[in-house]
């Protein structure tokens, strides 16, 4: 019965080509926020996820937090779509479900303080995470201007946004 060290994991047999040329890092990476259903969790109101292989590899650069408002403020996957309706988030049926958003909202927040987050690339056009635009509560893929309630509170908080449109076209917007 062996009585020393558990061996470690193998080496890498063919490290990367540019291993040797990748900067060192003073520290872990940054946190960057990210929506959840944008690196493959099965989480939006469809039951499905919206994955971005470009925001995947913001993972070389940063650490990558996912977070889902929507499902930190208590709803279910699948769930009844929702759009933001004058200041509220309403489902086509008419369910005002503006707390559920709320809440996962402050969980987010409370998440990208206590990583450390200064980012976060969030998922277009949802009423949660919409970073630039969101649909205008009319059911009909309509677009305006604004920010959904989540985005609105982390920038509230400080937090630079992006939505993985901006990461695909390179740019922070």
């Amino acid at each position: 019965m062996p009585t020393g060290p558990e061996p470690g994991p193998a080496p890498l047999a063919n490290p990367p080509a540019d291993a040797a040329n990748a900067p060192a890092r003073a520290g872990p990476a940054p946190a960057l926020l990210v929506s959840a259903c944008l690196l493959g969790v099965r989480c939006n109101h469809r039951g499905e996820a919206s994955p971005s292989e470009a925001v995947a590899a913001l993972g070389e650069r940063y650490r990558l937090i996912p977070v889902c408002p929507e499902t930190l403020g208590g709803l279910p996957t699948p769930r009844p779509a929702a759009e933001l309706r004058g200041g509220a988030v309403c489902t086509a049926a008419g369910e005002d479900v503006t707390a559920a958003f709320a809440r996962g909202s402050e969980a987010a927040v409370a998440l990208a303080k206590a990583v450390g987050a200064t980012e976060a690339v969030l998922k277009a056009r949802s009423p949660s995470c919409g970073a630039h635009a969101v649909y205008d509560g009319t059911f009909s893929r309509a677009l305006v201007e604004g920010r959904g309630i989540t985005a609105a509170a982390l920038a509230e908080a400080g937090l630079t946004l992006r939505d993985e449109e901006d990461v695909a076209r390179g740019s922070g917007r």
